[in-house]
């Protein structure tokens, strides 16, 4: 076993793969940081972190502060004598944490940066269309995603992938990257390359209620390509009215088809049972959404109930 001791910080599923790889790679995991027990769902039961689920499966000693500036977090930190601190999906580090170990902190981050610095990357890359994205490892500083370059890996983006898959190809990506990335650490061949600057960036801030919103009078390429960024979490949705009251949609699978026609955008066209919305260059075609109170489910399992008025529009 590797005489480093790394202390790991991560909280969902995307950072239980690094952490898997990091154990079966054979290094000393001396504590694991994750977030606190937090109500979720529907019942708004208490849940535990994938990675605390994860680390409570193999035996390793668990912390959840919720303050990570607090004096008691900190010596329990210290008392853990990291070498290195290995950071997935977490949160800001204060200098105090990330400061401490004489390795370092370094952090995964799923973009090929300086690009897509922030909290959705991988939704991001795919509803601004790009060809490709990747994972990148660097040393943590002051700012958030800004510090020293240690190794980045690319993959090409499919045009019709969606934001999960690509999610889960970036896990295991960036899986083998932070071991790679440990592994010239511990034999001392890192040189850490400076982030380039006067780029023109592309951020990757938060979903939001607002962003997260379909936009009828935009292209239908752009349509297309925020549902797949953003399928199956936390997904595009769309006010729909059907006659009665304006209901939240929610639509996940599509495709597109370019086409010619003088309908308004928004408005539904039912045909070879299909579900048709018409945008500005042609349709786009729903095939699976969820209605308020429903569960998901197929267009065709939804057209063989369910009425379309001729004034129903999404908007």
């Amino acid at each position: 076993m590797s005489e480093i001791r790394i202390v790991f910080m991560g909280t969902p599923d995307f950072a239980v793969a690094s952490l898997s790889s990091i154990l079966e790679a054979g290094y000393n995991v001396v504590g694991v940081i994750t977030a606190p027990d937090r109500p979720a769902g529907r019942g708004r039961k208490v849940q535990e972190s994938a990675v605390k689920k994860f680390a409570k499966d193999k035996g390793l000693k668990l912390l959840q502060p919720t303050n990570l500036k607090d004096k008691s977090f900190l010596e329990d930190l210290e008392a853990l004598n990291p070498t290195i601190q290995v950071v997935v999906a977490f949160r800001m580090l204060p200098k105090a944490v990330w400061d401490l170990p004489k390795l370092g902190t370094f952090n995964l981050h799923a973009s090929l940066l300086p690009q897509y610095r922030g909290a959705a990357p991988i939704n991001w890359a795919i509803i601004n269309n790009e060809p490709k994205t990747g994972v990148s490892t660097f040393f943590l500083d002051e700012k958030i995603d800004t510090g020293a370059m240690i190794l980045q890996k690319e993959v090409n983006i499919g045009t019709e992938e969606t934001v999960g898959e690509l999610h889960d190809k970036l896990m295991g990506l960036g899986a083998h990257l932070v071991v790679e990335t440990l592994t010239l650490i511990e034999k001392g061949n890192v040189t850490p390359t400076p982030q380039p600057l006067n780029l023109e960036l592309k951020e990757a801030p938060k979903l939001t209620k607002e962003n997260t919103k379909i936009n009828w009078n935009d292209s239908l390429d752009q349509i297309y390509n925020l549902i797949r960024g953003l399928n199956p979490y936390p997904a595009a949705w769309s006010y729909f009215f059907n006659g009665k009251k304006d209901e939240k949609v929610k639509i996940y699978q599509c495709k597109k088809e370019n086409y010619d026609h003088n309908l308004e955008n928004g408005s539904i066209l039912i045909e070879d049972k299909k579900l048709k919305v018409a945008v500005q260059d042609g349709y786009l075609i729903i095939e699976e959404l969820q209605l308020p109170g429903k569960r998901k489910m197929d267009v065709k399992s939804l057209l063989n109930g369910y009425a379309f008025l001729n004034e129903a529009k999404f908007f």
